[in-house]
């Protein structure tokens, strides 16, 4: 497949990863012309002003990993996030309003962070983490993040118990309509399972293999 490292957001979460990690990191983008840094809070102006001969985008998280802050911080986060640099969010749905059913609740925090967002001129994904979710969870989320505007659905923060499933993947692009994209992310360690999340419907991939994929690939007829 030709420019999948144009699908990947090279990321970068781990809580013992130190500057020079982030230095690498930015040294592979250029490297690989990987779509964007994904990486914490506090490194996001680091970054941006790593990358700035790089066309790419500057990804973060908020919320994260578990997405049960109140809508109060997430807003300073975002807004912090913003201010230093990024482009994309990734924001953690507070899953245990969603398990409580608090469904209103849910819709009401994605559609704040979106419109903060988009007044930027950024994007939003939505973190549903389907490690924890059921069919009917997935629908109900997949319809949530539309009508507040999200601009993705992404599958997994990297720390619940299973990261991206690519049935879950289908069930989330038959729901979803085409102007929701999806990144698939957690545990995508190779060119065949990055390519099949892509046939899936996937258009971004999250993982920090982004370099053994792609090296991977060149192997393959067709890249």
């Amino acid at each position: 497949m030709n420019n999948l490292a144009k699908y990947i957001d090279h990321t970068l979460l781990k809580p013992t990863a130190t500057e020079m990690d982030f230095r690498k990191l930015c040294e592979e983008i250029y490297q690989n012309s990987f779509y964007s840094a994904c990486v914490p809070p506090y490194y996001v102006s680091f970054v941006k002003e790593l990358l700035e001969y790089s066309d790419a985008k500057i990804c973060t998280v908020i919320g994260f990993p578990l997405g049960f802050q109140t809508t109060e911080v997430k807003i300073a986060e975002a807004q912090k996030a913003l201010d230093d640099g990024a482009n994309e969010l990734d924001i953690v749905m507070n899953i245990s309003a969603f398990k409580s059913m608090a469904y209103e609740t849910v819709k009401q925090e994605i559609k704040t962070l979106a419109e903060l967002a988009h007044t930027r001129n950024a994007l939003i994904k939505v973190i549903i983490e389907t490690a924890y979710l059921d069919n009917f969870d997935i629908r109900i989320a997949c319809e949530i993040c539309e009508e507040a505007g999200a601009d993705f659905i992404k599958t997994s923060t990297g720390f619940a118990n299973k990261g991206a499933d690519l049935e879950q993947v289908k069930l989330i692009r038959e729901v979803l309509p085409s102007s929701v994209q999806i990144k698939a992310s957690g545990g995508i360690q190779t060119y065949e399972q990055a390519i099949a999340f892509v046939e899936a419907g996937a258009t971004r991939l999250g993982t920090s293999s982004g370099v053994e994929i792609v090296s991977e690939g060149v192997g393959y007829s067709g890249y």
